[in-house]
């Protein structure tokens, strides 16, 4: 029997304990002899991140006791924080030291490097019997010395440098005979999805004398990888397009490998991002982006076959063995791990599944919507529910979902928030407005010098498309958004009328305080986005909520975690009392321990609850068994 009540008020099996525990993260995957590991934040023990493991008879095993915690803060979000050898020795960067140690299991980690309160390590990668990373020395200077080096692995604490003199390195990859480099690198102010190299050279006595770049440095070129036979593999988007090439040592030539209207990569945010791989039979795995991610096969010839893999977004291939191929990503009601097989076959082998089954899962709509600067893209999850409608005639309250980055992206798969809000009658609208990868450079380069602008006309202008299509009510569009989300949730609800309420997370107030306060890899980052200091200083201000707090109307909701070093709570605090002086009703909520993004059970199922409660008090409807949020 279904039951009639007002949007926003279903009742859901899906709790926020439940949300929270199916929002575990993972950080890369292993075939280790016959085992797959993988790398996964336990939301329970304090978003503690451990290496696991699925046995032989299918239990799941911890390989990384607590304390430890596999954890790297090069470039400040980390990536590439554990590696392991063919015969399961696990090496890893302990996140209280940032040293790297090693660990056979059953046994206790050695350290492989000296402690150094100066010294960051990440992009860990075992090959041709050596163990690679990106290490980061602070100090000295505003801009931390970054190489790719060499650890020994016999514990007496020896690191070769192999490469330095660029700003940002990343991505190392040693051909099999061990005796050549590949690497990509870039410095300031480009971001390595604006102008990159991929370089490489010869190893002389274990180090690099002379590199010379493969791609030509005018654009983002990414992953450079080596084939069985000695050959090159790396991205480059000389046509706009994220495709694979394959570069002849011996004439210096360079060709496409199986050229798409689609992406094959996008923003290297976190070291360890892989987004192909060769096959031991010489074929290539990659996955491609046009809005959503697909999982392809090309043979020798450039023929592409599609891989039945159900994963939509965040796709990554973790490792290759032979022709099994191991992917984490997202798909319709699960995030996890799956093993490829060679006949196309696959398995789930780790995954936060959800169990409340399909009816309960909203079925993604793609929207392309017209806006100022161009199309918009945007994927729509309606409210739905097996037990319960809404009476006739009502519309139902929608949150806009505004992604980080600005320089990232969304596929259109209903997670475990997003059926939070769907299941009890809230509609979702994921944007991936101008900016955003997943849709070619021109489109990313959209938001060059225009951040505060086409970010907020794109979000507005599919909100307003969904009004139009009579799909949501116009009084109850709520908008929500972390970090560069957040400002652009901000930026919205200053210099738009199209929102009545906003959900801002860890997100920027003032680009000024940012460009000054934040970590060396975006220090550079709003030079592109805005414009450099001190020549645009009147854009900042111009663009920047906090320069505009006499537009703020709607309540707000500010989560915030006390420990962000990339947005550092004085922006929320700063809205808070701009609010404040203007009597706006609003909510500020501060999360101890927690830093760029939550990781805690405790604090996502917290978070959760309020904005829930936030919108049913702003919005005017009930949400049982969720305390409401005291309001200022």
């Amino acid at each position: 029997m279904t039951t009639i009540a007002p949007y926003g008020s279903w009742l859901s099996p899906l709790s926020a304990a439940d949300a929270s525990a199916a929002s575990a993260r993972f950080d890369g995957a292993r075939f280790v002899g016959g085992e797959v590991w993988w790398g996964e934040s336990l939301p329970t023990e304090g978003g503690r991140s451990s290496v696991r493991r699925r046995t032989a008879s299918g239990a799941i095993e911890d390989l990384l006791p607590a304390p430890w915690n596999a954890r790297s803060r090069a470039h400040e979000y980390g990536g590439g924080s554990w590696t392991a050898t063919a015969e399961g020795r696990l090496f890893f960067v302990e996140k209280t030291d940032q040293r790297v140690w090693s660990l056979l299991p059953g046994g206790d980690p050695v350290p492989l490097t000296e402690a150094d309160d100066a010294i960051r390590h990440g992009g860990l990668r075992w090959q041709a019997g050596t163990l690679l990373a990106v290490r980061e020395v602070h100090g000295g200077s505003g801009v931390p010395r970054r190489s790719i080096i060499a650890i020994a692995t016999d514990g007496s604490q020896t690191v070769t440098e192999l490469v330095s003199g660029s700003d940002f390195l990343a991505q190392p990859a040693l051909s099999p005979d061990g005796r050549t480099l590949a690497w990509v690198a870039w410095n300031h102010p480009d971001m390595p999805w604006d102008r990159t190299e991929v370089r490489v050279a010869a190893l002389e006595d274990g180090r690099v004398r002379t590199s010379r770049p493969v791609s030509d440095g005018a654009a983002a070129a990414l992953q450079p990888e080596w084939t069985a036979d000695g050959g090159l593999l790396f991205i480059d988007e000389p046509t706009g397009r994220w495709n694979l090439y394959r570069a002849d040592a011996a004439s210096s030539t360079v060709t496409p490998l199986a050229p798409a209207d689609a992406d094959t990569g996008a923003g290297l945010w976190v070291l360890g991002l892989r987004w192909y791989a060769p096959l031991a039979g010489g074929d290539v795995v990659a996955v491609r982006t046009n809005g959503a991610d697909e999982l392809v096969r090309i043979d020798a010839a450039g023929s592409v076959t599609r891989l039945d893999l159900p994963v939509r977004t965040r796709a990554v291939i973790e490792d290759v063995h032979g022709d099994r191929v191991i992917v984490t990503g997202s798909a319709p009601g699960v995030t996890g791990v799956w093993v490829i097989e060679p006949d196309g076959s696959h398995e789930l082998v780790r995954g936060s599944v959800s169990e409340l089954g399909e009816s309960w899962t909203p079925a993604v709509r793609e929207l392309t919507v017209d806006g100022a600067h161009g199309p918009v893209h945007a994927f729509d999850h309606a409210p739905t529910s097996p037990t319960h409608a809404a009476p006739e005639g009502e519309l139902p309250p929608y949150v806009v979902l505004v992604h980080g980055g600005p320089t990232a992206h969304v596929g259109g798969v209903a997670d475990s928030k997003i059926v939070y809000f769907t299941s009890r009658g809230i509609g979702v609208l994921e944007v991936n407005y101008g900016g955003s990868t997943g849709y070619g450079r021109a489109y990313r380069e959209r938001l060059r010098g225009q951040w505060g602008i086409v970010d907020v006309d794109d979000v507005a202008a599919a909100a307003t498309g969904l009004v139009e299509e009579g799909r949501a009510d116009a009084a109850r569009i709520a908008i929500e958004g972390g970090s560069a989300g957040g400002w652009t949730v901000l930026a919205a609800l200053v210099g738009t009328e199209v929102f009545g309420a906003g959900i801002s997370r860890y997100g920027v107030g003032d680009a000024r305080t940012l460009a000054t306060d934040t970590h060396d890899f975006e220090a550079r980052y709003l030079d592109g986005l805005i414009g450099p200091l001190p020549e645009a200083e009147a854009l900042y201000l111009e663009r920047s909520p906090l320069g505009r707090t006499e537009g703020f109307r709607v309540p707000v909701l500010l989560l915030q975690g006390d420990e962000d070093a990339v947005v550092p709570p004085t922006q929320a605090e700063a809205i808070r009392d701009a609010l404040r002086s203007r009597g706006i009703p609003h909510a500020y909520v501060l999360y101890e321990g927690e830093g760029h993004g939550f990781r805690k059970a405790e604090t996502i199922v917290h978070s959760l609850e309020s904005e829930l409660a936030f919108l049913g008090q702003v919005f005017g409807f009930e949400t049982p068994g969720v305390p409401p949020v005291d309001l200022d």
